[in-house]
């Protein structure tokens, strides 16, 4: 089945935020300035339970979702992550199911997940410099323990192994060169993420974003490098590999390249509100359905009529908007990158 939204874009891909909560405090994120030791995160009563996502996955499945991310805050902070895992992989019609993660944990849980059905994970890391990387994730933490992480979830078999760097400038735009040695030499695949406005805490300023042509710049002056077609419609990625075999990398050019034409995402938060674009002021409550005793098929008209009402394209029309225009969004935290 094919759910077309106002501009005939299919609903082809689900985010599923399990958690509001992370241990790192990335000033793009969950700047620690506002998240301190007090914030108050979601009660655990108001998180849907694992059983109430999976019901949601398989009217998702129904109405034409074929890949299932999981994301947070830190998804491996939610207890039993596995668990979901396990249930969200026998799900019919879901032909990928993927993870989004910090890494930190990933040591722990890498094989666990893979065996629980797990297809594939991307780990955040936006610097292999210490310094430069403790002061993006917030508390200090250095890297050998997400390279640890990554290295664990390549033992475990979830590749292609993707590694997701937000670019700031003067921030970590020296550490651009430094990613791609490392990790094209262990087949992984470094995707590159313009900064972006999402939410309203993160201090954006256009100034601050390293744009797509530039990162490809400084790639090609220490490497020879050619365009690749994307793999599928709906790409967010543009795609570069290098002329010598070794592998690619990757782009994500939501601010000076938006890709809103071509977006077929929904996001869910974890206490089960759906929101159909990631620059979204506001989110459709579907959890008092599921705790009201509504049918699956209510259900499944319900997110139906969300999407084909849908006509987000913020990225496209964000040059037209003054930057002072304060428009409320929802916070990155809430519903994964």
């Amino acid at each position: 089945m094919n759910t077309l939204d106002k501009f005939s874009r299919p609903l082809k891909d689900l985010r599923i935020s399990v958690t509001d909560r992370c241990n790192f405090r990335c000033p793009y994120c969950m700047p620690a300035e506002i998240f301190g030791d007090r914030y108050e995160f979601l009660p655990r009563d108001e998180l849907l339970s694992f059983e109430e996502i999976r019901r949601l996955a398989h009217i998702f499945a129904k109405l034409g979702v074929t890949k299932i991310r999981l994301t947070g805050g830190e998804p491996l902070l939610r207890a039993g992550l596995p668990s979901l895992v396990k249930m969200l992989s026998s799900v019919p019609g879901i032909e990928d199911l993927a993870l989004t993660t910090n890494g930190f944990l990933l040591d722990k849980y890498a094989q666990e997940l893979k065996e629980s059905g797990l297809n594939r994970i991307t780990v955040s890391m936006d610097s292999l410099d210490d310094a430069v990387f403790q002061e993006m994730n917030g508390r200090g933490f250095g890297t050998k323990k997400v390279l640890s992480g990554i290295e664990a979830a390549e033992n475990a078999g979830l590749n292609p192994i993707k590694i997701n760097a937000v670019v700031q400038k003067s921030v970590n735009d020296q550490s651009i060169v430094d990613l791609v040695n490392h990790f094209k030499t262990k087949g992984h695949i470094v995707r590159f993420i313009e900064f972006m406005d999402v939410g309203t805490l993160n201090g954006w300023a256009l100034e601050q974003v390293v744009p797509a042509k530039e990162i490809v710049n400084i790639v090609s002056k220490e490497h020879s490098i050619e365009p690749v077609e994307a793999n599928y419609t709906g790409e967010v990625a543009l795609r570069y590999r290098f002329t010598d075999g070794s592998g690619e990398f990757g782009i994500i050019p939501s601010v000076t390249q938006p890709f809103c034409s071509t977006c077929t995402r929904m996001r869910l938060s974890p206490d089960g509100h759906f929101y159909t674009c990631l620059f979204s002021d506001n989110g459709f409550n579907i959890r008092d359905a599921l705790r009201d005793g509504q049918s699956d098929s209510h259900i499944e008209s319900l997110i139906q009529n969300i999407w084909t009402n849908r006509t987000d394209q913020y990225s496209e029309l964000r040059s037209a908007l003054p930057q002072s225009s304060a428009r409320p969004k929802v916070e990155m935290y809430h519903i994964g990158g």
